[in-house]
């Protein structure tokens, strides 16, 4: 009969299970993967088929028993890491998502919204369209591979069982006002150029009273407001690999990875 000491399963609990926290917990809250299009089944079968590749190669891991209060919170403190990590990425691909519902509502497009099949919420076609845009050139760029080499690395500028320095993280918190400073300069230039329209509207209502502008002025708004955002793609791809890689950076930082 297999007989198992206390230390033994607190070995295996600790070299397999400790790092499964953490990767799981990546898995479930980053964009792409940990939205409701992959079911929660599939993430944990991912998390376990990443955590026996890196388990041999990590360092030794901390030997607990199980059920204690040193145990519980070694695992919230990796499952924090994880969340961490995948809340980081989430705030990037919102970026994109923030910037074409601002779009929409200047436009008059604010109306044409759409269910969110990742998200599960109703968001304007635009948003949509550049979240689906972003997602693509993502996966394109194998940003998902620098996401899963930012998390090995992890495992060794934040070793398992060490604690989290509090003052580091509260530095790159105020890193993250980046996300609202580079969500505004995207869609600066139409909303600059949709402030204009309406000006000019509003100086042909001042002009001609009897113009009905409501009828005029929402077609033309829309109108130009697809052309401006059709013109401002196309230097979509130099903004995205710009904010990509402020974003994969400020990953690393928070790993303290190199």
């Amino acid at each position: 009969m297999l007989e198992l000491s206390n230390e033994q399963i607190g070995a295996w609990v600790g070299s397999f299970l400790l790092p499964l926290f953490r990767i799981a917990s990546l898995l479930m809250v980053m964009p792409i993967i940990g939205t409701q299009l992959v079911p929660v089944r599939v993430r944990l079968y991912l998390a376990m088929a990443i955590a026996l590749v890196l388990v041999p190669t990590l360092p030794p891991m901390p030997v607990i028993d199980a059920l204690t209060v040193r145990s519980l919170m070694l695992i919230a403190q990796e499952v924090l890491i994880g969340v961490m990590l995948g809340f980081t990425l989430q705030l990037f691909f919102h970026l994109f998502s923030v910037a074409g519902q601002i779009i929409a509502v200047q436009m008059g497009l604010g109306f044409a919204s759409m269910i969110d099949p990742a998200n599960g919420v109703s968001v304007p076609v635009l948003a949509q369209m550049l979240l689906m845009l972003v997602t693509l050139l993502f996966l394109a760029m194998n940003g998902h591979l620098v996401v899963f080499e930012v998390l090995a690395e992890s495992f060794i500028t934040l070793p398992v069982g060490t604690g989290l320095s509090t003052n580091h993280y509260w530095e790159l918190a105020g890193k993250l006002g980046w996300v609202l400073g580079a969500g505004l300069l995207l869609v600066l230039p139409a909303i600059t150029a949709l402030l204009v329209v309406n000006l000019a509207f509003g100086i042909m209502t001042r002009a001609a009273p009897q113009l009905n502008i409501i009828s005029i002025g929402f077609p033309m708004t829309l109108v130009i407001g697809l052309v401006i955002f059709w013109l401002g793609l196309a230097d979509f791809l130099a903004q995205y690999q710009q904010l990509a890689s402020e974003g994969l950076q400020l990953l690393r930082e928070l790993a303290q990875a190199r």
